[in-house]
């Protein structure tokens, strides 16, 4: 099957629906926890017509509903949670977002099984974020009302090694019934043209592009790290919940890889149903948010060394989706 981007004039993208929901926009801001992605970013997001994401984890479940709730007020867009299956209060942070009032649920970090008839109880889509054909398949049999396949290009905590162009044909392949959505790297609108027309996807999630935006909560210092990243010094790193994690390297990271003291403490929080701890992740989270980006943990996609510049959310999407339109084309079988 051979598939054809960009020939004729100018095509629109398409709409995404999930559930009950129709997004203008097929772009996902994929949620980013610890407060890095909170309801001034969702709220700008969903205003634009693509689904805005809150980082359900690592903060207090009052919290968290009270950002649901003020992204709800902002705007009459899309506004989603994504919640680590990791967290030991999994099920009690879903039902919380289901009272604050969220539109859909975004999970992964773990499968869940049981969070898709909580889902279909309330009227909430169920979105799984995965690594592999066989997980894809599960939580399409299982349920799920759209499913987000996560490659190694991704920020944060990844359940594979394997790179997005690779993974999501075989993801494609299995997974026929509702909407797949390309993650991992993506940073303009033209790698959007490409995963959707080339590569069949039905949108594409971005989180680490929406970093750099004048609505995304983190400090000033994180965000120029990010700018100031270069490919080099992006890396791997083990993380204390027992998955790989990708994160700019600092003078905290290269302790951590040398053998040096890390350790944060005995345990206050308890927050992870496994935790090896090295060291809090959450703490370190947080210190980078605000600003101490020397000692804190800083969380990153893989190309996050591509992106220069700070738009607001609006002049963002407007950008990527012109880039997009001026090359794409939906995706069309030829022999």
């Amino acid at each position: 099957m051979v598939y054809i981007i960009g020939l004729g004039g100018i095509v629109k993208l398409p709409e995404l629906t999930i559930g009950r929901f129709k997004a203008m926009i097929p772009i996902v801001q994929g949620g980013m926890s610890v407060r890095v992605s909170t309801s001034s970013l969702a709220a700008a997001v969903a205003d634009c017509g693509g689904i805005g994401t809150i980082g359900g984890s690592g903060v207090p479940i009052d919290e968290l509903k009270e950002d649901i709730r003020k992204a709800k007020r902002m705007t009459s867009g899309i506004v989603a949670v994504n919640i680590m299956f990791a967290v030991k209060q999994f099920m009690e942070v879903v039902k919380a977002s289901i009272e604050a009032g969220v539109d859909m649920i975004v999970t992964g970090a773990g499968f869940s099984r049981d969070i898709f008839k909580v889902g279909k109880d309330h009227n909430v889509p169920i979105v799984s974020i995965v690594s592999s054909p066989e997980f894809g398949k599960l939580a399409e049999r299982s349920g799920a009302d759209a499913i987000v396949v996560e490659a190694k290009e991704a920020g944060g905590h990844l359940g594979t090694d394997r790179p997005l162009r690779e993974l999501f044909p075989e993801v494609r392949k299995v997974v026929k019934k509702v909407p797949l959505i390309a993650a991992g790297g993506i940073t303009d609108g033209y790698e959007i043209a490409e995963m959707m027309g080339k590569f069949g996807a039905d949108a594409v999630q971005m989180a680490t592009r929406f970093v750099l935006t004048k609505e995304c909560d983190v400090s000033d210092r994180f965000k120029q790290t990010y700018l100031n990243a270069r490919k080099e010094d992006v890396v791997l790193i083990k993380s204390p919940v027992g998955l790989p994690g990708r994160a700019i390297r600092n003078p905290f990271l290269e302790r951590f890889f040398s053998g040096g003291d890390v350790y944060d403490g005995e345990c206050r929080r308890g927050c992870l149903k496994s935790c090896s701890h090295s060291f809090c992740i959450i703490d370190r989270l947080d210190m980078s948010r605000t600003g101490d980006t020397e000692e804190g943990l800083v969380f990153t996609g893989e190309n996050v060394w591509r992106i220069k510049d700070i738009p607001s959310v609006k002049e963002l999407i407007d950008r990527l989706v012109a880039e997009a339109e001026s090359v794409y084309a939906p995706a069309t079988a030829s022999a």
